[in-house]
């Protein structure tokens, strides 16, 4: 059995956007959220897009949620995974996928870690033949969710509360662990791996892997992912560092940025 695996971000990490609002379209469109709400969503959708998460609009997203299932059926809503699942595989980079290629490859598991419903986020992870998805559960009684928390909010402290139950149930060791996210809201999950990626990292996160010496991956609109050097990628051993902890060979990286998938710089 592995002992390491590999955990994404959902939302700017694995898929470009905010999955919350997919969600809340398909709730809205099944009557579960008013118009208001919806637009509400909509325009914190478009500032994290433009600016990132932010502690403030996370929170209000989670309890908008939570609000509005409070009183359905659980079965109602796992039922508008038919609808969502399908808009949020179209957002999933592919260089995101090529990222989740190297890692089975090298027998690692692989499981997204988001704020987002569970309900969500476990069929999507099974979707992309992912090890399993870890998201925010809300308590259900008899069939009904109560608007409550069912565990801890997946986001900051609660990923890496999250992740530290997982790696204690399949024996994970930590050290050979990977981590991508693009926020530093994500900053207790990296620091908790033995290998953190920044992903199209915010402003904040930038200035930390810059510090510490973590890879930044860069995926552009043009799919290509860019390895950026750090003060502490600069020299050619840095960078063979960086590509092992891609999870690739050598000659397999070669082939891949010959068939024009990934550039490399230095």
């Amino acid at each position: 059995m592995t002992n390491a695996a590999a955990f994404f971000d959902l939302d700017r990490t694995l898929i470009s956007g905010a999955s919350a609002f997919h969600f809340g379209i398909a709730a809205w469109r099944n009557k579960m959220i008013p118009t208001q709400e919806l637009l509400k969503d909509g325009i914190n959708a478009l500032m994290f897009r433009l600016s990132g998460a932010s502690d403030e609009k996370s929170e209000a997203v989670r309890d908008r949620i939570l609000h509005a299932v409070q009183g359905a059926n659980q079965a109602d809503l796992i039922s508008l995974n038919e609808e969502i699942i399908p808009r949020v595989l179209e957002k999933v980079r592919p260089e995101s996928k090529s990222l989740l290629d190297m890692h089975h490859e090298a027998d690692r598991d692989t499981y997204i870690v988001s704020a987002s419903p569970q309900e969500l986020v476990e069929p999507l992870a099974r979707a992309l033949g992912m090890t399993g998805g870890i998201g925010t559960q809300s308590e259900v009684l008899d069939g009904v969710y109560t608007g409550r928390l069912d565990g801890p909010f997946v986001y900051g402290e609660g990923k890496a509360e999250a992740i530290g139950k997982i790696a204690a149930q399949k024996g994970y060791d930590l050290r050979l662990c990977y981590g991508y996210s693009d926020s530093a809201s994500d900053l207790p999950m990296l620091e908790m791996v033995g290998h953190p990626v920044a992903v199209n990292p915010d402003a904040p996160l930038e200035t930390v892997a810059q510090q510490r010496g973590w890879p930044i991956v860069i995926f552009s609109r043009k799919t290509k992912a860019v390895m950026k050097s750090t003060t502490a990628l600069t020299s050619a051993a840095g960078l063979a560092g960086a590509t092992y902890l891609l999870g690739r060979r050598h000659g397999r990286i070669q082939a891949e940025a010959a068939r024009g998938r990934f550039t490399w710089r230095s």
